[in-house]
């Protein structure tokens, strides 16, 4: 797993949204991007960290920040996350992991003493360049905004 650092180029491909919207690095030029990969929808610390950057969705938009979310759920499964939480950023549907791989965040993980492959829960700060600014890999999931901010 070759995690993106600060410095590496970001893909110009970050997937589709809950709502059939692709997204593209350059629509997102001179603009700050933060692309937070979760393991998976409706858990508790997943919603944590959702809840926590919706709390604090004015504070991202007064510093000129967007925001997107990326797991392997299904489109259905993300937007059931986002109605549920009120969230006010897109989810992208990662089904096929191609935006997981590209990023680097699919490896092996434990949990409870088995090892297994997934999602990293790791967060992007991306410039106005589409260069990575940022890189943050222990995630505070109830405290998570501040970490960005």
């Amino acid at each position: 797993m070759d995690t993106l650092q600060v410095g590496d180029p970001a893909p110009e491909d970050l997937g589709v949204d809950q709502e059939g919207n692709h997204h593209k690095l350059s629509d997102y030029k001179g603009k700050k991007l933060v692309v937070f990969f979760y393991p998976k929808a409706n858990t508790p610390g997943c919603s944590a960290e959702a809840c926590n950057l919706r709390d604090h969705w004015s504070e991202f938009q007064e510093k000129g920040y967007r925001v997107l979310g990326v797991s392997g759920d299904s489109a259905r499964k993300q937007t059931n996350f986002i109605n549920k939480f009120e969230l006010p950023f897109p989810l992208i549907a990662d089904e096929d992991k191609k935006v997981i791989q590209a990023f680097g965040v699919w490896g092996p993980k434990k949990f409870m003493g088995k090892e297994y492959e997934g999602i990293h829960r790791t967060t992007f700060i991306i410039d106005e360049n589409g260069k990575v600014e940022d890189v943050i890999s222990k995630v505070k999931t109830k405290d998570h905004a501040a970490q960005i901010l």
